[in-house]
């Protein structure tokens, strides 16, 4: 070790001490009526968005691409990144990232090939009554994310509320 550098730790060992997170990445797919894209898991009470938890050396955009895959059996275009959400640790978990992504419009729902492992169903449904099927916090996800289809801006989110810039 270069003894100016006494005290600081080699790089293998500062990496090992910081503070690690979850994260996840969700689709917002559409119909043509604008109607939005809902799974329902199998092993959860409540509906969600297409999409899944990123794979420790996967970035956010492949991993949504690839569960949107495994769940649906259709080959994703990604759009713009949509929100980013920080979601505060709990008792049970670590500190979440949320990354909800644009994937387009679905023209007919002959095209999805359901995985069974996981999802019992699917649905197209008015965007009010898929809040009303999401937890509260992938609700502000999707209430976030169309708006930002809307203003062609990313959304910042901490806990599902919309932070400044200035903040």
């Amino acid at each position: 070790m270069n003894p100016e550098r006494a005290g600081w730790l080699e790089p293998a060992e500062w990496y090992a001490s910081l503070p690690s997170f979850l994260a996840s990445a969700t689709a917002v797919i559409t119909d043509p009526q604008s109607r939005v894209l809902l799974v329902k898991p199998n092993y959860r009470e409540h509906w969600n968005l297409p999409g899944g938890v990123l794979q420790g050396d996967e970035p956010p955009n492949l991993a949504c691409a690839r569960e949107v895959r495994e769940e649906l059996g259709v080959e994703p275009v990604l759009g713009a990144l949509l929100v980013v959400d920080w979601v505060a640790p709990t008792d049970i978990r670590r500190a979440w990232f949320g990354f909800v992504f644009d994937a387009g419009t679905v023209v007919s729902p002959d095209d999805i090939a359901l995985q069974n492992d996981e999802l019992d169903g699917f649905e197209f449904v008015e965007p009010a009554e898929a809040y009303s099927r999401l937890t509260r916090n992938t609700a502000d996800r999707l209430r976030s994310a169309l708006g930002a289809k809307a203003t062609g801006r990313t959304v910042n989110l901490v806990n599902g509320t919309v932070v400044s810039a200035s903040a």
